[in-house]
């Protein structure tokens, strides 16, 4: 491991807004499991973005969005570093980052307490359809810490995970909110809110973008 890594690792653990528990596997709940709202000092409404890699996403929400709270969630703390290091600098209060996988989403989160979820540019895992993040396994993590029509966001360079999303939304009936098949040709007319929404790009995105990858979006609320 580089030394510039091993920096930043020692320095995540100073960042006061950062979450880094001591191990990658959780039996039990964590202490902050049903306290983000002391966490954050309010009762401001509460975003994850999973798997939020430097936080991009996360910090353009949280600007567009003082008054709500985002937690970006990432295993890399390599990633999360630049990320948590922007916010503090920013002084931006309502943003946190949480590193953990998001298979353990329901031992920090208690049942209701999340009002949103972002999936942005998730792996399509093209060979095992389980660990999608928008299968049926997942949704019904979501669905244990999600308050009652809570919504789900799909940002996707993927059209193999964009259909596969849209066929479980028709499979599990669930309420699909918006399909855009192309952010950046789609007509928003007087949406002026979703437009800056999505126009919120990562890293990774502008590249994709420059390769003229067709970005694609979908929301939707979980059957009850």
């Amino acid at each position: 491991m580089g030394k510039d890594k091993l920096k930043r690792f020692s320095q995540l653990t100073t960042f006061s807004n950062v979450i880094q528990p001591n191990t990658d596997y959780f039996e039990k709940e964590h202490h902050i499991k049903g306290t983000w709202n002391k966490v954050f000092k309010n009762h401001h409404p509460l975003i994850l973005e999973l798997g939020c890699g430097a936080g991009e996403y996360t910090l353009g929400l949280a600007k567009l969005f003082p008054n709500i709270n985002f937690i970006g969630i990432d295993i890399k703390g390599a990633r999360i570093w630049k990320g948590a290091k922007l916010a503090l600098d920013e002084k931006l209060n309502n943003v946190r980052f949480l590193r953990t996988k998001v298979d353990y989403l329901q031992q920090f989160f208690k049942e209701n307490e999340v009002d949103e979820i972002w999936l942005t540019f998730s792996d399509p895992h093209p060979k095992k359809p389980r660990k999608r993040l928008t299968s049926e396994l997942f949704i019904n993590r979501y669905k244990s810490i999600l308050k009652p029509n809570g919504i789900i966001h799909l940002k996707t360079d993927s059209k193999l995970l964009y259909e596969f999303t849209k066929e479980e939304i028709l499979i599990r009936k669930h309420n699909l909110i918006k399909d855009i098949q192309n952010v950046y040709t789609y007509s928003y007319r007087e949406n002026n809110q979703l437009e800056k929404i999505l126009s919120i790009m990562t890293f990774y995105e502008y590249k994709w973008v420059e390769m003229n990858k067709i970005i694609k979006y979908l929301s939707f609320r979980i059957r009850s």
